[in-house]
């Protein structure tokens, strides 16, 4: 019972803490725009400035999310969630304030500065927790909910910022982020800390491998497998562990890839292309954000033990594909709206990621396989903006070679069919001996 109710104050946290952050996304593009851009339906500089942003946020979380998961094995998920917490709550409240230049500009730093720490950090830490308190056999059903109470909260977040102000939709966005720091801190319980281990890193899917954390007993040490802060050594070691770890990996870059090129290039794209405002970006995210809640909390419980989490990814990375090739090629603006409704299939293709890797992992290790995975995920981060930023605002620019609008958007989803192809050849993990897990000694002098 006591695992229960700290996966409900859990399931709340993330809930609170997604409906702020997911609520000022339909008002930002055209804040950004008023202060750099003001009166302009397009603007190459705002392009820029955001695909600068997300490529830096990617550096810092290259760095971080590694060791937020490493920390988090060591202190506790609690402790290591406190701060992008708190931090969060910075940058809103400055665009809560005022949405001048200068106050922009000084949210745009901030943003970066707090967002290379928090960005990932609060699912990351939340999946490795949910993995601590569920058994193998029901965390499909587990990461479902976990991911369709983030997607409930997007929902909610972007409806609200529909019907609100501007500046109401920041205020009430940093007041929501208050509570769920607040509620986190009273309510949450932390789940077992890992602070001495000498158990085996790779764990069979059968189960016939002993948990060190489902006792809730201490193990001494013996030898320290990773260091705090992980090396580079460290996260290859960890990828040649496990063949299902690696080519979940490969599945995470290129995906994660094609993902950040979308999101960064998305709006700006529908700006321009066809005149989209605030309430028609809420619209259109509460249209993607409703389909995924009803498969995350309803579809995916009920067709993972069926079709099984290999062929649950494959299904979400090709539709992932095809929802980002109709964007690319949108002739009207409801072809936008028919492409948003994909996200029904194409959501299975994150939690589907995750769910391998806990099947190969002790629990006590979770937080350095969702901190390394992440840290993938992030170095994809740093070079999408790099390469789709550009290329979304020549495209949209008078200087286009040809006249594609939605160049960029249709090669981000060639990239995404790269995951599929990977995808298809992700097979269950097999047993995996001791003796093989314990072939990275890392030994701190």
């Amino acid at each position: 019972m006591e695992k229960l109710s700290g996966l409900g104050h859990l399931f709340m946290t993330i809930f609170l803490h997604t409906f702020s952050s997911f609520m000022v996304i339909p008002a930002i593009t055209d804040v950004t725009m008023a202060a750099i851009c003001p009166g302009q339906e397009e603007c190459s500089l705002a392009i820029y400035l955001s695909g600068f942003q997300h490529a830096i946020i990617g550096v810092g979380t290259l760095v971080m999310m590694p060791l937020v998961g490493n920390l988090s094995d060591k202190y506790g998920r609690k402790a290591l969630l406190t701060v992008p917490l708190t931090f969060t709550i910075i940058p809103l409240v400055i665009l809560a304030y005022s949405r001048t230049r200068n106050y922009y500009y000084a949210y745009y730093v901030l943003k970066i500065l707090t967002a290379m720490f928090c960005e990932g950090s609060v699912q990351c830490l939340a999946l490795a927790y949910v993995a601590d308190n569920v058994s193998v056999e029901g965390r499909a059903s587990a990461f479902g909910i976990l991911s369709g109470i983030g997607s409930c909260a997007f929902v909610c977040g972007t409806l609200s910022a529909r019907f609100l102000s501007t500046a109401s939709t920041f205020q009430v966005a940093t007041a929501v982020a208050i509570v769920a720091a607040v509620y986190m801190r009273v309510f949450l319980r932390d789940s077992i800390v890992a602070d001495d281990l000498s158990a085996p890193l790779m764990s069979e899917r059968t189960g016939k491998v002993h948990d060190v954390c489902s006792d809730g007993k201490s193990v001494k040490k013996d030898l320290e497998v990773f260091k705090t802060m992980p090396s580079l050594e460290d996260m290859i070691c960890l990828l040649k562990t496990s063949v299902t770890f690696s080519q979940a990996a490969v599945v995470m870059f290129f995906n994660n890839l094609a993902d950040v090129g979308l999101h960064a290039s998305l709006l700006y794209y529908l700006k321009a292309r066809f005149h989209f405002n605030k309430d028609q970006f809420a619209d259109l995210m509460v249209i993607s954000g409703i389909a995924s809640t009803i498969s995350q909390l309803f579809l995916m419980p009920m067709l993972a033990p069926i079709l099984g989490e290999e062929m649950l990814l494959s299904i979400g990375l090709f539709f992932n594909c095809v929802h980002m090739l109709l964007f690319g090629i949108a002739w009207s603006s409801w072809v936008s709206y028919a492409a948003a409704m994909f996200s029904i299939l194409f959501i299975f293709s994150q939690p589907c990621v995750t769910l391998l890797l806990t099947f190969v992992l002790l629990c006590c290790f979770q937080g350095k396989a969702q901190g390394c995975i992440s840290g993938i995920g992030s170095f994809a981060n740093v070079v999408s903006p790099l390469a789709f930023s550009p290329l979304t605002a020549l495209f949209l620019s008078e200087k286009a070679p040809f006249n594609f609008p939605g160049f960029s958007l249709m090669c981000c989803g060639f990239v995404s069919m790269v995951a599929f192809i990977q995808s298809i050849m992700i097979r269950a993990a097999p047993p995996i001996s001791n003796h093989k897990s314990n072939t990275c000694n890392y030994v701190d002098a």
